[in-house]
């Protein structure tokens, strides 16, 4: 055998080698990092096992670099397609080599109603068993209705600026739900019962009880000899229907422009159950609503004659009854981001 003959047959002999060392070691790997480094080790560009054996082919005899460097492109597409086989069967294969160890899964959340979407559900539904119907109205609300026509004069402190978000000059965020009363009444002819639930805005400060973006229920009865005991009974009512028969109840007087005589509705706080905490600023009592028989002077401002009928009406906020039904602490724990809130009431709605 000629010398070219026995170099070439030696280097034949040892691709071969080469490439039965390799096929055995991709089979065997155990993950992709490991095919990751066997690709580095035997392709890799600067000192991979093939790239290395091949370093001198320039060199060589025509013969021999023939030879020797088809087999040599053989073998490199041939490690390429097991490389690629081993990965794709690792990614199918079941059990735990594709799992991150080290971490835990991530459980899967079912979606929910936020605790003040439930309380609004449960308050609709008790006031429609009493005979009132939803009035939903904008919340670019104009100074005429959330103001003038409910009888708050010009000088009130509520029409300053920095207690009120003013859109434009007239138009402003409504500050509560009240002005919902004087369109309902401008379209409507008495008899009237209606609950209007809404988004209100004031510049509050954010705290355990006070938010300046929060939702509100208004309500509204206007008809022939409604007095106040019919305003005490109802809400009486209305709270042992949501918090149970159980419930203590207190009317404290109050004054409100729209409403005479008027009142604040408290119940006992649920979270303390009456020792006193943040939420109810330590008095035991949260309060829940404000109420009173509606002012003669609105009654006049709609057009609805005040000496043939009467009216009561009332404004509450669902926030502050999700935190006393609900066991919340901190009323800004509403307005959080965070899912794990409402998956906490899955089951309650």
């Amino acid at each position: 055998m000629s010398g070219t003959s026995a170099d070439a047959a030696a280097r034949l002999a040892a691709l071969a080698a080469l490439a039965s060392e390799a096929e055995r070691e991709i089979r065997a790997a155990p993950d992709a990092a490991a095919l990751q480094q066997l690709r580095t080790d035997y392709l890799g560009r600067k000192a991979g096992r093939l790239t290395l054996a091949m370093k001198d082919l320039p060199g060589l005899e025509p013969e021999v670099r023939r030879a020797v460097g088809q087999k040599a492109n053989d073998l490199k597409a041939a490690l390429e397609r097991l490389l690629a086989e081993a990965e794709q069967a690792l990614a199918a294969a079941p059990g735990d080599h594709a799992a991150d160890l080290t971490m835990p899964a991530r459980g899967s959340w079912r979606g929910a109603k936020h605790p003040v979407t439930i309380v609004l559900d449960r308050i609709t539904a008790i006031f429609a068993e009493l005979g009132f119907v939803r009035y939903v109205g904008p919340e670019a609300e104009t100074e005429r209705n959330n103001f003038a026509a409910l009888n708050f004069p010009d000088d009130h402190p509520a029409l300053d600026m920095h207690d009120t978000l003013y859109l434009g000059p007239g138009i402003v965020l409504r500050t509560h739900t009240s002005p919902l009363q004087i369109r309902v009444m401008e379209a409507y002819r008495p008899p009237i019962r209606v609950l209007m639930p809404g988004m209100c805005y004031r510049r509050d400060p954010f705290d355990a009880s006070h938010a300046p973006m929060f939702s509100q229920v208004e309500g509204l009865a206007v008809d022939e000899g409604i007095t106040f005991v019919d305003l005490k009974a109802t809400l009486t009512h209305f709270a042992r229907r949501l918090f149970g028969p159980a419930t203590k109840v207190r009317f404290r007087p109050s004054f409100f422009p729209f409403t005479e005589p008027s009142g604040e509705m408290d119940v006992e706080c649920g979270i303390c159950h009456g020792p006193g905490c943040p939420a109810c600023k330590h008095t035991g009592w949260m309060e829940i609503l404000g109420c009173g028989m509606v002012d003669p002077a609105v009654l006049e401002n709609v057009h609805v004659d005040p000496e043939r009928y009467t009216g009561w009406a009332f404004g509450m906020g669902p926030g502050r009854i999700a935190m006393n039904l609900f066991g919340i602490p901190d009323i800004r724990m509403l307005h959080d981001a965070d899912v794990r809130l409402a998956a906490q009431f899955v089951d309650a709605s």
